[in-house]
């Protein structure tokens, strides 16, 4: 099996990894000033993301074959996205996601 250093050393390396990635963008792009153009564009970046997450969960994927909907998953859309267009808030958006989906699996959907 593996020993307790490479499992350190390798949980280690990709936090600095993941680290490295958001914090030198930012230590980049303080020193320069981003066009009007570029910020409206980039504003775009996390909504988009986020919908691909989203659709991707939506979807269970078959070799060969169309993919199905996951019904749970779509369900507990239902009560997220009008947590999400009634509060915007992220910290309500992620909670009523979460008890959503809970719910829905302890009650066998």
């Amino acid at each position: 099996m593996y020993s307790f250093n490479y499992v350190f050393t390798i949980i280690i390396s990709s936090g600095f990894v993941v680290w490295l990635s958001k914090v030198f963008p930012l230590v980049i792009l303080k020193k320069y000033k981003l066009n009007e153009k570029t910020v409206s564009f980039l504003s775009f970046v996390p909504i988009t993301i986020m919908s691909a997450l989203w659709f991707e969960s939506l979807f269970v994927q078959h070799l060969g074959q169309l993919p199905s909907l996951n019904i749970e998953n779509l369900v507990a859309s239902v009560p997220t996205i009008l947590s999400a267009i009634l509060t915007r808030s992220l910290l309500v958006i992620v909670v009523v996601g979460i008890i959503s989906l809970a719910f829905i699996r302890v009650i066998g959907i």
